[in-house]
């Protein structure tokens, strides 16, 4: 349970991936997590490194942190990071860069975790939170696009 959208960006993957790694950069791009920074003594991008983000789902109502730990950070090529508590894994949100045609194929992702509170509230609300998971990636990228092409 999951999806993902891809965006073609004239800039080198090295350019890409300063964008996708910095969480610190977040706010810039995505329309629902607004602020994002390193915690737990983690100062940048690598695997077992923990953020938290700022989150006003939608862009509306109320506000919330959640916490995040880096669970794949392949320099150019993936950035992945799960969504939850240690012991609760709510979803997988990541970027794959793939060099092509001169530039560099962007695809964001989000996978859902396979406890049951998660399966529930897909189960009800999926299609709606698909719909905005979908745009909000397209939105996310696109925002990318025009900053790494400027």
């Amino acid at each position: 349970m999951g999806d993902q959208v891809s965006v073609w960006m004239d800039a080198p993957p090295a350019e890409v991936w300063d964008l996708v790694s910095d969480v610190t950069r977040i706010g810039e791009f995505s329309p629902e997590t607004f602020e994002a920074r390193w915690t737990r003594g983690s100062a940048g991008p690598e695997v077992g490194a923990y953020f938290k983000g700022h989150v006003k789902r939608n862009g509306v109502g109320p506000t919330y942190w959640s916490l995040c730990k880096v669970t794949q950070c392949e320099v150019e090529e993936v950035f992945e990071f799960a969504v939850g508590t240690d012991d609760l894994n709510v979803n997988n949100w990541g970027y794959r860069l793939e060099p092509k045609d001169g530039g560099t194929l962007v695809t964001e992702y989000f996978r859902l975790g396979s406890n049951l509170p998660t399966r529930v509230y897909w189960l009800v609300l999926g299609p709606l939170r698909r719909r905005t998971n979908r745009n909000g990636m397209r939105t996310t990228l696109e925002r990318m696009k025009a900053v790494v092409e400027a």
